[in-house]
């Protein structure tokens, strides 16, 4: 007799409550950002490939301003529960709507930066506030 691992075996209710309590706030943020992008028909972060046409989706964790080559750079962290990849606007200090929290989909060609998934001047679309 075999055993069935228990992501294998279908879950009742009471099973995915008990999951969902002693999973960790992280885990079912992750989740939901996950299920998000799915939903929107947007690539997983953690699919994208270099040099890639992508649009994806997430949440900004973070927003700073970083110069690069002496331009300034405003430079924000993605993440959609996959993975994250870093948004850099060049020639830009600021942006309304761009701030830790919310959420957008960016359109752009993927390209590598020391280890990182960069996306360079994106065509983006900040998402409603009600829907956060």
């Amino acid at each position: 007799m075999t055993a069935v691992p228990r992501s294998q075996k279908p879950a009742g209710r009471f099973r995915r409550m008990l999951d969902r309590l002693s999973t960790s706030q992280e885990d079912l943020e992750s989740e939901e950002l996950r299920e998000d992008a799915e939903t929107a028909g947007c690539t997983r972060i953690g699919d994208c490939l270099d040099r890639e046409i992508v649009t994806v989706t997430g949440t900004l964790r973070t927003v700073t301003l970083r110069p690069r080559a002496g331009v300034p750079a405003l430079e924000a962290e993605l993440f959609d529960g996959s993975a994250a990849l870093d948004v850099v606007w060049l020639g830009r200090r600021s942006i309304v709507g761009i701030e830790p929290g919310r959420k957008l989909i960016a359109s752009g060609r993927i390209s590598m930066s020391r280890g990182r998934r960069v996306l360079f001047n994106p065509k983006y679309e900040l998402r409603p506030l009600g829907r956060e």
